[in-house]
């Protein structure tokens, strides 16, 4: 097993890499920091390409990793380095982004949330570990969300990624075949004239939308929803956080929540 000592080392710099969009695409791979989504990835059995972890790290979990994983333990400030934070947990794994195309007129069931233009790595990752939690069956991201394998956005989905679909995709198109193929789409307003979500039946097959933290779900996509609900606010807070809002919504119409 190589030992890696120094942030100048190639392989360090192109873990590093890892942290941009234009690094992850050129490579097709991405980071995982910290055991919790390492252990995940193993159980999704993931296409591993190396794992780094300091001395204490690497003598734990070790006996865990794929065998024929690349392993490499390194210091303490190279794991700083690759983390990008200055705790960070000490393991990572460098593993294989998904590859895959997906057409939504194929989609005849499950639950489906669509993301339009969520910006904040924190409320792109909650949303997704919570649609995991509500028992749905993937996200899609919209043009202009947060990428799904951004530092921030995968240690906020801690390992939902592996449990679900996770998309890319034109939500205009997803709106359109959805609708064709039979399920509701509800879009989320906050607009009193909006229907209250409490009026909707829980059910096993639609989608919903949530949209951009400041601007809302586009107007475009609004005018083909089968609804748009509304939370009603008892207090005086004139709105609520996406994720809080995206939460509400999905235990509230996913039926067996």
């Amino acid at each position: 097993m190589d030992r890696i000592l120094s942030n100048q080392n190639s392989r360090v710099k192109a873990w590093a890499k890892l942290a941009t969009k234009k690094g992850r695409t050129e490579n097709k791979t991405y980071l995982l920091d910290g055991w919790h989504l390492v252990e995940e990835a193993i159980k999704a059995q993931a296409k591993f390409h190396a794992v780094m972890a300091t001395e204490a790290q690497m003598a734990q979990h070790l006996p865990d990793v794929p065998h024929g994983v690349p392993a490499f333990e390194i210091s303490e400030e190279v794991a700083k380095h690759i983390a990008g934070t200055n705790t960070p947990q000490g393991i990572f794994a460098e593993i294989s982004l998904p590859d895959k195309t997906f057409d939504p007129s194929y989609v005849h069931d499950g639950a489906w949330l669509l993301l339009d233009k969520i910006q904040d790595p924190g409320n792109v990752g909650t949303l997704v570990r919570t649609a995991d939690a509500a028992g749905f069956k993937g996200v899609v991201f919209g043009e202009g969300t947060a990428d799904a394998y951004s530092p921030k956005v995968v240690r906020a989905m801690q390992g939902s990624q592996f449990h679900l679909e996770v998309l890319n995709g034109d939500l205009n198109e997803w709106a359109d075949a959805l609708t064709a193929n039979g399920l509701p789409v509800y879009g989320s307003q906050l607009d009193e004239s909006a229907q209250s979500y409490r009026q909707v039946q829980p059910s096993t097959q639609f989608a919903l939308i949530v949209g951009n933290e400041g601007q809302g779900m586009a107007d475009e996509l609004a005018a083909k929803t089968t609804a748009n609900l509304y939370i009603p606010i008892q207090g005086q807070a004139e709105s609520l956080n996406v994720a809080i809002a995206g939460g509400i919504l999905m235990f509230s119409l996913a039926a067996g929540n």
